[in-house]
């Protein structure tokens, strides 16, 4: 990673003056962005990149009450309490170790992945990542605190639960998973349509789910792979909420070196059952026809995504570059996907 004058740090300082939403619901995306960016070699576009997109950004919203030990329970999932998630989780982190404190809060979060659209999980993912990889300097373990804090704010649990024990492939899952009746909603109202969508539940719980935890990481890999070689042809269903079902997986793929292994298993289960949902929801009945990257390198694809702007189009690449890196000769799908979400999102500004 190019860290360069600390550019990262530097721009996570300037984040972390913001509130994780703006204009009611949307996400804030400038943390995961700017890591990207600069873990692929992009340094030198962050400020000019977050220039821009600080003008759409919001205060920090006003705390409530103070959380410990004792109440936190009382406000999981109350997006009103973020900034006294976000005191909270910066105190348990500069009391113990934050590998230790993420081990106790993800089994307590990872049943409510689906809170803004996955966005807290995503985020948490690219802070975990860049602690494992890079280094734990301040504003990276701070990152991580507002990345669980927004998580936690945010907690929002599947309308059906969803436990996978079957023998499919997750390519032949997707692919086997119905729509639901109503595709033109927010995330929480197509969400809701899913324990009333007929043969949903036995589709998603046929995915092979494996108990050993590296076979499960592998599982989840393949998750990741499926959900970003199937927006290439169907990520025009929403191009950008389908973004979400290969990122949100990968997140929780990025997490797993910092958890114990023991979580692994259930970690797999509950980033699948998001995927199904997702691809459920916005899914459309055909495909797009064939786009193909070529000889782009990895490296000219994420640099067209960062030409491109949009804080999707950036991490679906940065996931898409990953799924890349797991085969010796690259994965053409993979970037392929990464062009078509440039082709289907508007470009930044």
């Amino acid at each position: 990673m190019d860290t360069t004058h600390g550019t990262l740090d530097e721009a996570l300082e300037r984040l972390h003056t913001t509130g994780p939403e703006f204009r009611g619901y949307l996400s804030n995306h400038g943390p995961m962005a700017v890591e990207a960016l600069v873990r692929r070699g992009q340094a030198r576009t962050v400020h000019r990149w977050l220039d821009t997109y600080a003008t759409k950004l919001e205060d920090v919203p006003s705390p409530q009450s103070p959380l410990d030990d004792t109440n936190w329970q009382e406000a999981l999932g109350d997006p009103r309490r973020v900034t006294d998630w976000t005191a909270y989780l910066t105190r348990q982190v500069a009391e113990r170790p934050w590998r230790e404190v993420l081990a106790e809060w993800w089994p307590r979060l990872l049943p409510g992945i689906a809170g803004a659209a996955t966005h807290p999980v995503i985020r948490v993912g690219h802070a975990v990542r860049v602690l494992l990889e890079e280094g734990e300097e301040a504003p990276r373990i701070a990152e991580l605190a507002h990345a669980i804090g927004y998580w936690a704010a945010r907690h929002t649990t599947l309308p059906v639960t969803v436990r996978p024990a079957g023998a499919t492939s997750p390519a032949d899952a997707l692919a086997a998973l119905p729509r639901i009746a109503d595709q033109q909603v927010l995330p929480l109202d197509g969400l809701a349509q899913l324990p009333g969508t007929d043969g949903w539940l036995s589709a998603a719980e046929a995915l092979r789910a494996p108990e050993d935890p590296d076979a499960a990481r592998d599982q989840l890999a393949a998750v990741v792979q499926a959900a970003t070689h199937r927006y290439l042809d169907y990520g025009h269903g929403d191009a950008v909420l389908l973004v979400h079902a290969a990122t949100a997986p990968n997140a929780v793929l990025r997490t797993l070196p910092a958890l114990p292994r023991s979580l692994w298993p259930a970690s797999l289960g509950v980033a699948w059952a998001a995927t199904a949902a997702l691809t459920s929801v916005y899914s459309p009945a055909e495909p797009l026809p064939p786009l193909r990257a070529g000889s782009l390198t990895p490296e000219e694809v994420f640099a067209r995504a960062t030409a491109h702007g949009d804080e999707h189009a950036i991490k679906l690449a940065d996931t898409a570059l990953d799924v890349a890196s797991w085969t010796p000769d690259g994965d053409d799908r993979a970037l392929s996907a990464a062009l078509r979400g440039m082709e289907l999102i508007e470009p930044g500004t």
